[in-house]
């Protein structure tokens, strides 16, 4: 018993192969993917064929139509030898082929492949491109069904199957997660055919194209212009490399502690000015800190990039139940409390069970937002005022505590004690980020002074100290005037 596959090309009969015919010509029963295909009616006409396009239309999905094909198939090659013939090549974007030889393998059946040539070769003649320049080759299909393109943007990349306006929808909205709506793509229909096209527009109007067909495909090229994060890597291999910067080979996870934190807040700068353009740069400063982190780690046989991301990739999805899963959630606070309980069967489960429900905020964090995390983790078990009004009451208790305090060590003490309380007063006062409440008002601060010291300069002072009364009347000035 033996299945033969076999590639019927792109299209045209002369795109056949010698060895192809010879297996079509001697062949008795051959099964047709698709009668959809140039070349079909010239085929040898001695055996008997069948075809599953009635499938196409039967099945709810291409799984089932996938599944019916191969069933019908693998029953046939068990009777005795029989071809199955597809477009293209077997191994291009055959989704059945893949299943068979799985299926065929279990059951003990031979199969041989005969090549044809796919849609990539005259896609590439098309084009006028080399495909070893970096061609990325995907289904269009699996493209449509994601979120963001599993693409390098620095290299180009061929998608196959976009035969409908629908896909072509789909897949343009995927596209644009990573490339410019007006980047300019490339159409390319009946590639191989005397009728074949490339056309050229715009990414977001691919779907309002007249001419897709079952034989359209999408070229997309290379957005380039170092826009990819497989070059952030190899930049900074480089700068660790023997070849690369001295101050970078030398650099260890303790050294870089500090530029951590700096570029972290440097992200809430932007943030908080609402600067976008330099928030997208403050966020490469950020990534350079965990990609340099990483790239030590592999010079150091730590771990490598693939680790970080495959951790991070699973965790996401295994938090995420309701999206990845049959959980149902009835809104965002559900979803904290399920993740939180995620959390704990993951550190029982690895040993690292936490002795306390702070020991999950980090000993690192500013204090005020360390303050806020342990207050919510304590709120949790009931470890809270029940009203407002006594908060505010103890507010009131530990200014004059303060007031009381018998030498600079107590007054330290009695002082954190107060800003403890202030973060839990906050949070009742309906204050949800205190350490950002705080950094705005060391902007407006900042605003405020920067008006004075301008004012001062104006009139010609001198610097020095200056009349509290002069500095009182030029900060009001200030805020009369919004800053």
């Amino acid at each position: 018993m033996t299945l033969t596959i076999v590639g019927l090309g792109p299209g045209p009969i002369d795109d056949l192969s010698r060895r192809a015919w010879r297996v079509l010509e001697n062949a008795r029963l051959v099964y047709l993917r698709t009668t959809r295909h140039p070349c079909v009616p010239l085929l040898p006409p001695n055996a008997r064929r069948d075809s599953f396009d009635a499938v196409y239309e039967s099945e709810r999905d291409f799984a089932q139509v996938y599944a019916t094909i191969c069933a019908a198939v693998l029953e046939a090659a068990q009777r005795g030898d029989v071809v199955y013939a597809v477009p293209g090549d077997p191994l291009v974007g055959e989704a059945t082929v893949t299943r068979l030889l799985a299926a065929a393998k279990e059951a003990g059946i031979t199969v041989e492949i005969v090549s044809g040539i796919s849609f990539v070769e005259p896609s590439l003649a098309l084009l006028g491109i080399d495909a070893l320049d970096g061609l990325q080759v995907l289904d269009g299909l699996t493209v449509a069904a994601m979120h963001h393109p599993p693409l390098n943007p620095d290299l180009p990349a061929l998608l196959g199957q976009v035969y409908s306006r629908e896909v072509a929808s789909n897949v343009k909205l995927t596209l644009m997660n990573q490339y410019p709506e007006e980047f300019t793509v490339t159409l390319l229909h009946g590639a191989g055919t005397e009728q074949a096209r490339a056309e050229q527009m715009p990414l977001y109007a691919i779907d309002r194209s007249e001419h897709i067909d079952h034989l359209t495909s999408l070229f997309v090229p290379a957005l380039g212009d170092m826009s990819s994060f497989q070059q952030f890597e190899e930049i900074i291999a480089h700068l660790r490399a023997p070849e690369g910067c001295p101050w970078d080979r030398k650099q260890t996870h303790q050294s870089l502690r500090p530029y951590l934190i700096e570029e972290a807040y440097e992200v809430l700068e932007a943030i908080d000015a609402g600067d976008w353009q330099a928030l997208s740069e403050e966020l490469g400063d950020l990534m350079l800190q965990a990609v340099l982190h990483t790239q030590i780690a592999v010079d150091e046989g730590e771990f490598r990039m693939t680790d970080v991301l495959r951790q991070i990739n699973n965790k996401l999805i295994r938090r995420h139940p309701h999206v990845w899963g049959d959980t149902q959630v009835s809104g965002a606070e559900q979803v904290l409390a399920n993740w939180d309980t995620l959390k704990k069967q993951e550190h029982a489960a690895k040993g690292t069970a936490r002795a306390s429900l702070l020991d999950g905020v980090p000993k690192g964090l500013p204090a005020l937002m360390q303050a806020y995390q342990y207050r919510q983790k304590a709120a949790k078990i009931g470890f809270d005022w029940e009203k407002v009004e006594d908060v505010a009451a103890k507010v009131r208790e530990e200014i004059a505590e303060i007031a009381q305090a018998q030498d600079s060590a107590q007054t330290a003490e009695e002082v954190g004690d107060l800003l403890f309380v202030l973060v839990n007063w906050a949070h009742w006062l309906g204050v949800s980020d205190p350490e950002g409440a705080l950094r705005a008002a060391n902007a407006k601060f900042y605003r405020r002074f920067r008006y004075i010291e301008a004012a001062l300069a104006q009139n010609g002072a001198v610097e020095g100290r200056y009349p509290l009364a002069q500095l009182d009347a030029l900060w009001n000035e200030a805020k009369t005037k919004g800053l």
